[in-house]
């Protein structure tokens, strides 16, 4: 089965400028292990984020020139948006912008480095990063959960303990017997259990 061109986003208002790129890209295509590409272009950055998910793609090179900064706002604000490997391509910036680049997302972010020979590596960099940063974001995410699956555990058996006076592993054994009958996640039940309990807490201190 044929695998679908890497569909390739290029904002940029100066046609040279998009040319320039544009060549880079057909470079890496027609170059040593290049793959497909399907190239759009948006030329201005009027009704942006909706024409952006129209196009729905893969990697997006944006390039800026001389930017203000509402333009790298507006820019910066698609990145934290678009959640996809994004380029970024100015002619100068200052500390500050860059780490204001970083926190939002985009991949790479290339100043006075707008080079048809770069587009290559500057291509495989943005996608590279953005993967790392996706997987980085992702244990972060399932750390956190975990924490407070654990968390919403130990609320659970403390209540269990209180109300059953049984220890902290027969309350732990209960939890996990009771979810692996009702075929439910440990936490889960907790969870249930918790609600169940502020509940009644409730409705005793209402009468």
């Amino acid at each position: 089965m044929a695998q679908r061109p890497l569909r390739i986003l290029i904002i940029d208002e100066s046609p040279v400028r998009a040319a320039i790129l544009e060549e880079g890209l057909r470079e890496a295509r027609n170059g040593e292990g290049g793959g497909t590409f399907e190239i759009h272009r948006i030329r201005d950055t009027v009704s942006l984020l909706g024409r952006i998910a129209s196009v729905d793609p893969d990697v997006i090179f944006i390039d800026l020139e001389s930017p203000s900064r509402d333009t790298l706002e507006q820019m910066f604000q698609v990145s934290r948006l678009a959640r996809r490997p994004i380029a970024m391509f100015v002619d100068k910036s200052d500390g500050a912008t860059v780490q204001a680049a970083i926190d939002a997302g985009v991949s790479a972010y290339v100043v006075d480095g707008l080079r048809k020979e770069r587009v290559r590596s500057i291509l495989e960099l943005a996608i590279g990063r953005f993967h790392a940063f996706d997987r980085l974001q992702s244990e972060l995410q399932q750390a956190k959960s975990a924490l407070e699956d654990r968390k919403i555990i130990e609320q659970a058996k403390a209540i269990l303990m209180r109300q059953r006076g049984c220890s902290e592993d027969d309350a732990y054994v209960l939890l996990r017997r009771t979810a692996m009958s009702q075929n439910r996640k440990i936490a889960e039940l907790a969870r249930s259990l918790i609600a169940a309990s502020a509940l009644i807490r409730t409705g005793a201190a209402s009468e």
